[in-house]
């Protein structure tokens, strides 16, 4: 009879309404049943199920439950941020994912230019004391005050490593030097590549020194050469024992601690060339620790014979450096990659060392299976010279200890992300109280890369660049500023050799028998003219 008096008309609707009220005393009463919706007179049946709704005794069940008022606030303020969170992260999404891929790919681009801009083109850090040497690098040496620009597409340091060594060995030819073989005082032999053409007859030389394995023909030693070549400089080679192609005529290969052969090797240079031209010398990764342990333990030799030097990427704490080339994944298949060229170098000579380990504590055939580079250092050549544990070989070639007995002008180029030897290593601090040292640290670079330019070249390169900026200036010294600088950086290392000797024989309670003889140079006056 309801569904009748809904269908007749519009009288009944006050009645109507009235009894379903009554009727329907709560919203579950309905739910099932057709609901008509009155429009215009008619009954127009809906068929829309209502949700269900607790009923009132469930109600009073949930308001028995204790709540305070502050907790409903909360739970409802978090629900709340749940909802606006979930809302924001679906509107994100609907958003993002009916971008067309051309935008996705800009704004990728766009992101990655900023990164570049801000983290990774930077002026290079120069560690060095504040006086001549400083002073002169920043008048003379125009790199040093412009940003380095990585290459845009390969910033990554094990990148930069892997790839600069690629396109060097690609793109560099062979060079054609003159070979000479040197005897050494103790029966030894090694190699010294002569390259000299187009240089004038009083053109200086620089003595370049590779690393681990390194020898003249390696792509980053070409890189040097060419450079050098093209500033008009000559350049000499100084392969180690047994590399270079020469046959080990001793049992002795070479380590970073021992600069024995490098001090035959330089004298002979000097001696070699006429007396005009002047002698620099570079060593790079491992080559640059035995030219530094020179500098730092032959230091009056090295200056009398040395105008100028300059190492790169050299690994300034060694056993930092040889925990960071073991770190998981890249840096330990780098690290490997050394350690065989090391086993290989051993194994083209292995008559030699055959009859005289057969019967000692040296297994060979264990270290030509060593995977890692302290592991060959340990078993090998810490043994071979005289060291009772590998760690007591790589405190005695670390160089970050011994800037201070350096007087040799010396600059340096070091890349702040080297997988060889990590940031916290370079002594920034030691250079900044040095007289004598200059380090310049990169932010990027890699170990002996620091590619930069679109498509990076091998004609001019950062490393190369800097390399004939300041040996052309140091060594051709056209208007003798460099050795007017060399000069007042002498005085300067022999007043605080002098200060730190008082102070030592001060505090040890010394002679003065001994103080006055160590100051019979002239040091003293040299003290008074800088104070």
């Amino acid at each position: 009879m309801l569904c009748g008096a809904l269908v007749r008309g519009p009288v009944h609707k006050t009645a109507i309404y009235r009894s379903l009220s009554e009727l329907l005393p709560s919203p579950v009463a309905v739910l099932g049943h057709d609901v008509r919706c009155l429009s215009a007179g008619r009954g127009v049946v809906c068929k829309q199920p209502i949700p269900t709704l607790p009923q009132p005794a469930h109600r009073r069940d949930l308001l028995s439950i204790p709540r305070t008022r502050a907790e409903s606030h909360s739970k409802l303020a978090v629900r709340s941020l749940h909802s606006e969170n979930d809302a924001m992260f679906y509107s994100m999404y609907a958003y993002l994912s009916n971008l067309p891929r051309l935008h996705v790919l800009g704004m990728a681009m766009v992101a990655y230019v900023v990164y570049y801009l801000i983290q990774v083109v930077k002026r290079p850090i120069i560690a060095c004391s504040d006086g001549p040497f400083k002073q002169y690098l920043i008048r003379q040496v125009p790199t040093l005050e412009n940003k380095y620009w990585p290459t845009f597409w390969c910033v990554e340091s094990r990148a930069q490593t892997v790839l600069a060594s690629l396109l060097r060995s690609k793109s560099l030819p062979r060079v054609n030097y003159r070979r000479e073989i040197l005897p050494l005082k103790d029966g030894g032999e090694v190699a010294l590549d002569w390259m000299e053409e187009g240089c004038d007859e009083r053109a200086p030389c620089i003595l370049i020194l590779p690393g681990l394995t390194g020898e003249s023909q390696a792509e980053y030693i070409k890189c040097l050469v060419f450079a050098a070549q093209q500033a008009g400089m000559r350049v000499v080679v100084f392969n180690n024992r047994g590399l270079g192609g020469i046959e080990l005529k001793t049992p002795r290969l070479y380590c970073a601690a021992n600069c024995e052969d490098l001090c035959e090797v330089i004298q002979h240079v000097r001696r070699t060339l006429p007396a005009q031209c002047k002698l620099g010398a570079t060593g790079i990764s491992m080559g640059g620790l035995i030219l530094g342990n020179y500098l730092a333990r032959k230091s009056d030799e090295a200056r009398s014979i040395l105008s100028a030097a300059k190492i790169i990427s050299v690994p300034w704490d060694v056993h930092k450096g040889s925990a960071s080339i073991e770190k998981p994944v890249i840096n330990s298949l780098l690290g490997r990659h050394l350690a065989g060229s090391l086993c290989r170098t051993l194994s083209n000579h292995l008559d030699i060392y055959r009859e005289i380990y057969q019967d000692s504590d040296i297994d060979i055939q264990r270290i030509l299976r060593c995977k890692t580079i302290k592991e060959f250092d340990e078993l090998f050549t810490a043994k071979q010279f005289g060291y009772a544990h590998v760690n007591d070989y790589y405190s005695d070639a670390t160089l970050h200890n011994k800037l201070d007995h350096i007087s040799v002008p010396l600059l340096c180029l070091s890349a702040a992300d080297d997988p060889f030897q990590p940031l916290d290593a370079i002594p920034i601090k030691a250079a900044n109280q040095c007289t004598h040292v200059a380090i310049v640290i990169t932010a990027r670079g890699g170990h002996i890369g620091f590619l930069e330019g679109w498509w990076p070249s091998t004609k001019d390169q950062y490393m190369g660049r800097l390399f004939t900026e300041y040996f052309t200036k140091a060594l051709f010294d056209e208007d003798g500023e460099f050795q007017h600088t060399a000069n007042k950086m002498h005085e300067r290392f022999l007043a605080k050799q002098t200060v730190a000797l008082a102070a030592s024989s001060s505090s040890s309670s010394s002679s003065p028998l001994l103080l006055n003889k160590k100051l019979d140079a002239g040091t003293l006056d040299h003290k008074v003219k800088l104070m």
